[in-house]
Formats: structure tokens, C-alpha cells, sequence
């Protein structure tokens, strides 16, 4: 970190009106895990030759990958001890301990997939001799694995994959089949050349009859030379929009087997003999894809936080345009439309953030009610978390963007790290459940609990507001934040109620009833979206509300003025669904309007402040515009004079084809 910093960052810091470092602890989850996270980054720079000696973007495809190894090899030789210490259950609470390690590899680690769904694959659906074979190998990296479920002809479609494992009684084995060739195996990260074991989900064959998709632990490669094995056909499918780090591969299997007990059989078993035992519940294979789903959250949240951090940074540094002839270029952090852009980035990162711990302690009580057999609340975790994960995911994905695009053309410079960013977000959209699917998993939940709400049955917590709406009891539109978030709650109610209208409607016209369905999945999806904004509004006030009895004055303020500023940008994003389906008034939304810019104005003195706290260091950030000395020039020229194309003052080309085609020209 250069000694010298920008003025204007000075400045702006001065007049911050809270502890930063007091958020940041709140940020981390306390001051233990902030000191933890720091002891993590300390250990991961001290690492010899883990810098780049050459940027990543001039490297070829190839060697960006293997450099992606080599580092993460270095950081989890450093790292394994402290990871093993912290291998619990809670290991996977949402944290940023080790962010540090995506921001050395400036991508995705082709290691991702092996703690990020192996191990919590082993984790929630072995059995406990099965775990204890298993789990110490993966969790000291002894062996490496992936998680491979989508195919190239489905994904998140489950019941369609073809992927077969056929139970031979007679040598106790599974023989592994892909018998066309939209049966590959398709995205796992790290499947490649990465990893020498995969989690394999497939459709499981006993006795002649077909039981569905069960998950099986399946070796690919060999443990010396990392040969695939034969009846394996394993490789990488090429470069992406993102994620080129991350090794995505494809899979076939051509009559390969695997002994019986590779089968994951926590929940179902095939006995020797074949007789196939199912599961107390289908949903209890849910767990893992939830906890995914948690992480995205959380994911989303911190990859907000980075694109805010550089772009408010550069934001105060940018002086543009002359106003006022009189005066200086202002900094462009100063105009309002500027404020507009890229406060509420800062604010849903907090929302983010909070719900998705809100969303893991629901997780982690469904958790120890599955121990206990009871299910009843899982149904309602999953909708939950279905679209979380998608509006989570779609919503980091535009905040991002937003960010770039406020920075201008630099912000268009990889050195600016947006883009890159932009490409780790924007893949969460679609990976671990696409939008659309989710949306409509969580509308399945809703159509229920409407139908229950009007046989007047108890409904779930997050539900609980369709009964206010049926008796009218609900509370009345006012300019508060409760209001606000009664309004959306009627918003969410409205148009569940006209989605199941509409099912209803199609089915009197002489549709089944998925066809009716289909007919009726906008409105659906538009049901979902309301609902996910009901609980992301309800739960990021209610939980900010509750800190702030616990903080500082001067920060529980600040808190509260980003969860006002979030929920009134959203009521003006949706102004038109809240006059339809609350009782707002037009003059509640100016009045609506001129509260924003207030909140504008008062977040605009901590906002360097703000973004300071999601405490992001320098080599985690990766850019040009973002650094903490906002040197932004100047690591603009410095970068740029790395390009491969800078050193040499003529290039070969000017000889052999600019120089030849201009001497024709002459002629």
C-alpha cells in the first residue's frame, strides 16, 4: 500500500461520522472472526512467489489455469491446518476468513467445487461409516473432488438426467452410463484436470426398475499418474463469459463400475442383494443444494461490496465538468445521479449480507430438526431459499454492472477488475438452480399456501401476511418503514392471489393443470419476486432495528438511513405494483421520492466510510480505480505499461503487414 494518498480520499474519510473498524467487526461477525480473517490474509501474502509475475490477462488460456493451480496449491499448503481446525458444520456459516484466496487467484480456483459441494456432499448425505472413510481424505485434500449433476442436455431439471447406474447384484457393483450424448456431465468446476473424484449424481437402476436420481462417489482418475481410468472420459469445454480460472469440464462413463458402497446411502441404500430401501423423504436430499444456495446469497452480498468499494473510491477521486464556471470540477461522487447509482449498491450489499445469516440460522434449525425426523418446516426453507438465491444473484448481477457503468470507460479497463467481477456474479444467476426454475420452485410453495390461507389454516412465518391480506387486516400504507414493508407484503399477497386466479381461469378454459401453470408462470415468477422483496425489505429493517439497541449511536444511525434508503428505492422501483395493490397514494410516492434524495444527502458524507468498512484489501480488490490510496492515474499508466505490447517500441507487424500494405497504396 503506496504512503501517499489521494487527497480527496483523505478528505472524505475525515468526515465519516462512524467507526469504521467497528463495522468491519460486524461486518466479519465479530472482532475474533476479524482478526481471524486478517491472521488468514497475513499468512496467504507471506506465501513466496504467490504474486503474478505477469498480469493474468496476458497469459494464454492454458497458462492461466495452471497458474490458478500453482497458487492455490501454495495458499492450501499454508492454509490446510487452519482450515481443518475450522472443518465443523459452522465452517460453512457465511464468512469472508478466506476470501483472500479468490482474490490471489483473481478468478475462480479450480479447487472451488471440492469445499464448496464435495465435502458438503459428503457431509449431508454419507452414511457414518461412509464419512469416516471419506471425509478426512477430502477435507486434508489426500484426494480431490467435484460435484457432477448438470448435464449437457439438462440441468436444473433433475428427474430428466440420464447419467445411469445399474446395480449388478452379482459382483455388487454400480455400472456408470451416459448413453447418449447429452448425458455428459457438463460445468462441474474443477472437473477437468483438477480433480480425481467427483460426486456423480445419476439415475439409480435396481431389479429392472428405475428409482431416481441418487448421488454416488465415483474416482475418475488415477491417484499416481491422474490418468483418467478407463471408461472415463473426462476433459474442459472451453472459455466462458467468466469463471475461466475454474476448470469447468465434461464426464462420460462407458460401462465404468463402482463397488455398492459408493453409493451416498445416508437417506437410501441399495442392500447386497439389490433390494432398493428408500428414504424417510425425498426432501432430505435437499440439504446440500440449500446450503449452496445460502452461499450465493452471502457470495453476492461480498461481490457487491467489492464493485462498491472501487467504484465510490474512484467516485470521489473523478473530478468531471464545470457546473459552476467559477468553481473547480467537482468530484463526480457529488452529483446525485451519481448517489443514485451507487448507494444503493452499498445498501444491498448490507441487505444481502443479513439476510443470508438470517437465512443460514433458518438453515441450520431445519438442520437440527431433520436430526430429530421432524420435516414439516423444510418445505418452506426451500422456497425460501430458492428465491433468495435468485433475486440475490439477478440483483448483485445489475448492482455490479451499475457499478461499471458509473465508473465510465475506465471501469471498461479488466485492470479496473469490474469486468471480472461482473463475470462471478452473473454466472450465479444461472448455476445452482436458474432464475426462472427457482422463481417458479418458490411459486409452487405460494399457490399451496394461498389455498391454505383461504381454508383459513396456519401458515408458515413467511407467509403469515396472505391471511392479514384475506381479512383486511393488514397494516395501512404510511411513510415508515414498517409501512413501506406492509405495503410490499400486499404487493406479494396481490399477486399470488392474481397467479392462482389465472391457474384457475385457464383450467375452466379446458387446460390441465400444467398447462394452466405454463400459461400462468410470468405472473408466477412476478408472485416469486414479490415475495423475495417482502422478505428481503422485512428481514434487513427488522435485523438492523435489532443491532442498533447493540451498536454505537453514530453507526446504528448510519444502518438505518442504508436499510430507509433500500426500502424506498424499492418502493419507487415498484411504485406501479404498490399503487395497484396497497394503499398508497400518488402523493405518498413524491413524498416517497423527496425522502431518497434526503437519505442521499445524509449517506453522501460516509460513503468512502462505508465501502472502507467492507474492508477489502488491496490484493483481494485487484484494481486500478479501487485501491485504498486511490492512486487511480497513475495504476492506470503503470498497468497499462505491462502490456506485452509496450516493449518493444515497433511491433513485428508494422514490418510484415502494415508497411507493405502501405507501399502499395503508394502505387
Amino acid at each position: 500500500m503506496s504512503k501517499e494518498v489521494n487527497p480527496d480520499l483523505v478528505k472524505e474519510r475525515k468526515a465519516c461520522t462512524f467507526n469504521v473498524t467497528e463495522l468491519v467487526h460486524i461486518i466479519d461477525g465479530g472482532e475474533q472472526a476479524t482478526k481471524e480473517r486478517k491472521e488468514v490474509e497475513e499468512m496467504v501474502l507471506q506465501i513466496k512467489d504467490i504474486r503474478d509475475k505477469v498480469p493474468e490477462e496476458y497469459l494464454s488460456h492454458k497458462e492461466r489455469y495452471e497458474n490458478a493451480v500453482r497458487k492455490t496449491v501454495l495458499m492450501v499448503e499454508v492454509l490446510k491446518e487452519h482450515a481443518l481446525r475450522h472443518s465443523s458444520f459452522d465452517a460453512y456459516k457465511p464468512s469472508n476468513m478466506y476470501r483472500i484466496q479468490s482474490g490471489i487467484v483473481k478468478d475462480i480456483s479450480p479447487f472451488m467445487l471440492h469445499m464448496g459441494m464435495f465435502v458438503p456432499t459428503i457431509f449431508g448425505q454419507a452414511s457414518p461409516e461412509q464419512m469416516s472413510e471419506w471425509l478426512p481424505k477430502a477435507l486434508s485434500l489426500q484426494i480431490v473432488g467435484t460435484y457432477a449433476q448438470t448435464e449437457l442436455g439438462h440441468g436444473t431439471f433433475l428427474r430428466g438426467l440420464e447419467t445411469t447406474a445399474t446395480y449388478d447384484p452379482k459382483t455388487e457393483e454400480f455400472i456408470i452410463n451416459s448413453p447418449t450424448i447429452t448425458s455428459y456431465k457438463w460445468w462441474p468446476g474443477g472437473l477437468a484436470q483438477t480433480a480425481n473424484h467427483c460426486i456423480v449424481v445419476a439415475q439409480l437402476y435396481s431389479k429392472g426398475q428405475c428409482y431416481g436420481v441418487h448421488p454416488f462417489f465415483v474416482q475418475i482418475r488415477d491417484l499416481e499418474t491422474h490418468v483418467p481410468l478407463p471408461g472415463v472420459k473426462v476433459g474442459e469445454i472451453g472459455p466462458k463469459l467468466g469463471f475461466q480460472t475454474a476448470n469447468n469440464g465434461f464426464l462420460g462413463f462407458q460401462n465404468f463400475r463402482i463397488p455398492r458402497n459408493c453409493m451416498l446411502m445416508k437417506n437410501s441404500q441399495v442392500l447386497k442383494d439389490g433390494t432398493y430401501v428408500k428414504s424417510k423423504s425425498d426432501k432430505l436430499t435437499y440439504g446440500t443444494m440449500v446450503l449452496i444456495r445460502v452461499m450465493i446469497v452471502a457470495d453476492a452480498a461480498y461481490e457487491i461490496g467489492r464493485a462498491a468499494t472501487i467504484a465510490v473510491r474512484y467516485s470521489a477521486v473523478r473530478h468531471q465538468s464545470k457546473p459552476k464556471p467559477d468553481q473547480p470540477e467537482p468530484q463526480i461522487i457529488d452529483y446525485v445521479t451519481q448517489q443514485h447509482k451507487l448507494f444503493i449498491a452499498i445498501a444491498t450489499s448490507h441487505a444481502f449480507r443479513i439476510t443470508g445469516t438470517w437465512l443460514w440460522d433458518t438453515y441450520s434449525k431445519v438442520v437440527a430438526d431433520l436430526g430429530q425426523g421432524k420435516l414439516d418446516q423444510l418445505p418452506e426453507l426451500h422456497a425460501i431459499a430458492c428465491c433468495l438465491k435468485a433475486v440475490c444473484s439477478r440483483d448483485a448481477s445489475a448492482c455490479v454492472e451499475q457499478c461499471r457503468l458509473a465508473c465510465g470507460g475506465h471501469g471498461f479497463m479488466l485492470s479496473s477488475n469490474l469486468p471480472i467481477i461482473y463475470g462471478l456474479v452473473t454466472a450465479t444467476v444461472t448455476y445452482e438452480g436458474e432464475y426462472t426454475v427457482m422463481m417458479l420452485q418458490t411459486a409452487r410453495y405460494l399457490v399451496k399456501a394461498w389455498k391454505q390461507a383461504v381454508d383459513g389454516t396456519a401458515l408458515t412465518p413467511t407467509v403469515a401476511y396472505l391471511l392479514n391480506y384475506l381479512n383486511n387486516s393488514g397494516r395501512k400504507w404510511d411513510n415508515t418503514p414498517e409501512g413501506i414493508i406492509a405495503g410490499f407484503q400486499a404487493v406479494a399477497a396481490g399477486k399470488i392471489k392474481e397467479a392462482y386466479e389465472a391457474i384457475q381461469r385457464h383450467q375452466k378454459e379446458g387446460h390441465d393443470y400444467e398447462d394452466s401453470w405454463n400459461l400462468a408462470s410470468v405472473q408466477l415468477v412476478n408472485a416469486s419476486d414479490a415475495h423475495c422483496r417482502a422478505i428481503l425489505c422485512e428481514v434487513f429493517f427488522t435485523e438492523v432495528q435489532k443491532l442498533s439497541s447493540t451498536i454505537s449511536a453514530p453507526l446504528a444511525l448510519v444502518l438505518q438511513q442504508l436499510a430507509e434508503l433500500y426500502l424506498t428505492y424499492w418502493t419507487l422501483e415498484k411504485g406501479g405494483d404498490l399503487l395497484v395493490h396497497s394503499s398508497i397514494t400518488k402523493n405518498d410516492l413524491v413524498w416517497q421520492r423527496q425522502r431518497y434524495e434526503q437519505l442521499l444527502a445524509v449517506i453522501r458524507p460516509n460513503a468512502v466510510g462505508l465501502v472502507d468498512s467492507f474492508d477489502v484489501r488491496d490484493e483481494i480488490l485487484n484494481s486500478t480505480l479501487g485501491a485504498y490510496d486511490g492512486r487511480v492515474y497513475e495504476r492506470l499508466f503503470e498497468e497499462a505499461m505491462k502490456s506485452p505490447l509496450n516493449q518493444e517500441p515497433v511491433n513485428s507487424s508494422f514490418h510484415k503487414y502494415i508497411k507493405p500494405f502501405i507501399e502499395k497504396s503508394k502505387l
